[in-house]
């Protein structure tokens, strides 16, 4: 009889870089979400960018150099988990495609693909976890970013796990689905079309009447949190893995940037 092992399997944090610059309380908060979920958080140190800036702007050359050094800082991890749909949807669906040509790096990435979560829905659909020990007193909305939710399927997940934070309340904003604006270098592209997305958002996060507003990706929350506070609406924003974690010591998500 082969003994059983009591290994916890090895989750790869990927951090994302608005984390990194932004917002740290949201790498910390997943951290302890995924050992929550019983595995031991690894957080390679030459982690860089997902590559998505360069490879949305055509730049498959450099886009191509730092996915591959994304794969081979993650090696040995059973799991790459991302707190962004958008980091997340650049790791597990464009790095194949962008492979596409290179059979051994292709190879690899299709492997390294297949480890890759965002991680709310890693937590609920790999890791089955139903209860977390977050504690909110307040009601939230949630915006579904279109990534995670069009690239991954993220959309009951966060919900399912809100419903165990003791004390949340979770109102449903119309629209809930519909772009923010943000899309990255989209907002710096199109800055008139990004501003009137947004202020449609805006309009509906408020028409909710929240406490907080949440979502699973940081370039989302910090586009409609500055826009909320150029309105003057005293909405606070956290990324959906903070309240579920009870990370909260932090000020509300602030945008970097005065624009629009």
């Amino acid at each position: 009889m082969t003994a059983k092992s009591n290994k916890r399997p090895r989750a790869g944090l990927f951090v994302t870089c608005l984390v990194d610059l932004f917002r740290p309380s949201v790498g910390i908060a997943s951290a302890r979400l995924i050992e929550a979920a019983g595995c031991e958080v690894v957080v390679p140190r030459n982690q860089t960018c997902c590559g998505q800036p360069a490879y949305n702007s055509g730049d498959k050359k450099n886009a191509k150099a730092i996915a591959q050094q994304t794969v081979k800082a993650f090696k040995g991890c059973d799991y790459i988990v991302v707190p962004s749909g958008s980091c997340a949807g650049m790791l597990k669906t464009h790095y194949p495609r962008l492979m596409q040509g290179d059979p051994n790096a292709e190879k690899e990435a299709i492997e390294f693909s297949a480890r890759v979560h965002e991680l709310v829905s890693f937590l609920v659909d790999v890791r089955g976890l139903k209860q977390v020990s977050g504690h909110f007193e307040g009601t939230v909305t949630y915006h579904d970013s279109c990534s995670g939710l069009r690239e991954l399927g993220v959309k009951s997940q966060p919900r399912e796990l809100l419903t165990s934070v003791k004390g949340l309340s979770l109102k449903e904003m119309s629209d809930c689905e519909i772009c923010c604006g943000f899309g990255g270098a989209f907002s710096v592209k199109f800055p008139d079309i990004s501003n009137a997305m947004v202020e449609k958002k805006t309009a509906n996060i408020a028409a909710a009447e929240p406490d907080v507003l949440l979502a699973g990706d940081l370039g989302c929350l910090m586009n409609m949190a500055g826009k909320l506070r150029r309105q003057g609406r005293a909405i606070a924003c956290r990324h959906v893995a903070e309240v579920l974690a009870g990370e909260l010591d932090e000020a509300p998500i602030a945008a970097p940037v005065e624009n629009g």
